[in-house]
This record gives C-alpha cells, sequence and structure tokens, in this order.
C-alpha cells in the first residue's frame, strides 16, 4: 500500500497540474502556495530565512521524499541562474508533521569530501502535511557563475518537525550538470570550433601549395615541347638545298 502510494506521489510531481497536487507560482518570486485538494492550505514559502540549524538529523519512520526537476530530465544547471526543483513528501507516520526548511550542498564528482558551495537554504512557513497526505514544495537554488561546466553531486535535504522533533530526509543525492548560461556555446565549443577552422586552413593552404607546384612543372614540360618544335623548324630551314631536303620532297610528291 505504502509503494502504490508513493508511486501516486512521483506521478503527482511529473504531473504538476494534476487536480490532486497543484504548485502555484505567485507574482511575487519571493512567495509560493502549495495546495492540497484533500488536506487545503499547506502553507506558504517565503524567503525570509532564518536558521534552522546546520545540524544532521536522522530520518523519520514513515516519511518518504522524492525530487523532481520540471522540465529538465538532463538536470541542467546554468552557473549563475536560478534552478528550480520539486520536493515531495508522503506522511505515512503516525503525526502531523511540519516543514521547516530546504537545504542542499554540491561537492565534487569525484571526492564527495569535497564541498564546493553552500547553497541557499529555504525556510517555510505554516507548512504541514497531515497523516496520509502529499505535498510537493519547490525549491530554487542558483550555484556560482564562476563554477567550471563539469559533473557535480547534488545533495538535498529537507528538514522536518514532528512533536517539537527535528528530523530530516535526502531527497536527492546524485550528479548535476552545471553549463554555461546565456548560449549554446561554451569555452570547450568555442576551443573545438577553433581548432577546427585553423585545421582546415591549414589543409586549404597545403593543397593550394601542392596544386600551384603541379602546375609549375606542367608548364616546364610544356615549354620543352615547344622548344623541341623550334628546334626541328630551325632543322628544316638549315637543310633546305640540300640532297636530303630533295629526297623528302621528291617522296612526297610519290604520295
Amino acid at each position: 500500500m505504502e509503494i502504490r502510494a508513493f508511486i501516486t506521489l512521483l506521478l503527482a510531481l511529473l504531473l504538476v497540474s494534476s487536480p490532486v497536487l497543484q504548485v502555484v507560482r505567485c507574482e511575487d518570486d519571493a512567495a509560493f502556495s502549495v495546495a492540497e485538494a484533500e488536506g487545503g492550505d499547506l502553507g506558504i514559502v517565503g524567503d525570509d530565512l532564518q536558521d534552522f540549524g546546520d545540524g544532521s538529523f536522522s530520518a523519520a519512520p514513515g516519511i518518504a521524499t522524492v525530487c523532481v526537476f520540471p522540465k529538465n530530465a538532463a538536470r541542467l544547471v546554468p552557473a549563475g541562474e536560478e534552478t528550480e526543483l520539486l520536493v515531495g513528501l508522503h506522511n505515512e507516520g503516525e503525526a502531523t508533521l511540519n516543514v521547516i526548511g530546504i537545504r542542499a550542498t554540491v561537492h565534487f564528482l569525484y571526492d564527495h569530501r569535497m564541498l564546493v558551495q553552500n547553497l541557499t537554504a529555504q525556510e517555510f512557513y505554516n507548512a504541514s502535511v497531515p497523516v496520509s497526505a502529499q505535498a510537493a514544495f519547490p525549491y530554487i537554488f542558483a550555484v556560482s557563475k564562476f563554477l567550471q561546466p563539469g559533473s557535480f553531486d547534488l545533495v538535498g535535504t529537507i528538514v522536518y518537525e514532528i512533536d517539537q522533533q527535528l528530523y530530516q530526509g535526502t531527497f536527492y543525492n546524485g550528479s548535476i550538470e552545471v553549463v554555461e548560461a546565456g548560449g549554446f556555446l561554451s569555452v570547450e565549443s568555442v576551443f573545438l570550433v577553433t581548432l577546427g577552422a585553423a585545421l582546415i586552413g591549414i589543409f586549404g593552404l597545403w593543397a593550394y601549395g601542392q596544386i600551384q607546384h603541379f602546375s609549375k612543372k606542367t608548364k616546364k614540360t610544356t615549354k620543352v615541347e615547344v622548344g623541341t618544335r623550334n628546334v626541328d623548324a630551325d632543322m628544316d630551314e638549315w637543310l633546305q638545298g640540300t640532297a636530303y631536303s630533295k629526297s623528302l620532297s621528291s617522296k612526297s610528291k610519290k604520295k
């Protein structure tokens, strides 16, 4: 039964406009309202951050989390620009939980112990999830614009409270692809295009030189042949009036 409910939550996140669960973006980019048809208003999200603790907490039993990057299956994160993801919660515990906030960190892909960046934390107010209810919460983050494009690890956790006890759940622990913002071409792409153009130019110059060299050889051979014909013409003039020229003329008359 729990697996079926969890699959239902995942489908609801993929179909953000589902009648069961609606996530509505307000006119003010700093606030969101999350509403569920069965549970009513689940809370207001604001940007007025408060420190909800840097400690590590355990996960509460019966609480399932899921994460979806809306319209971003490749998980591309433009450096310096905002990226949005949705965090889904399914409360199959014994008490209502209150969502405190969401936080995330970026790590090197080859060494998870090396922290690259602490992302901005998002705090929630009056965001509760009743027992047997589902809810989705948006989280907007931006990596540094100076971050080199490439693959990194993103670790995201959601902190919640049950009976005045803090818990947390890791909703995402996987790779993201940081790309340059504001265009389709990266530095590597520009370098490869430039290198390719340079190689084509060098090959063109080499081919042009080979053609010029071949044409010069052809011209030299033609001059030798013309010179031979000129020598033959001079020899004919020199032999005029001799017995050899008379024999040639008699042979031509017999023909």
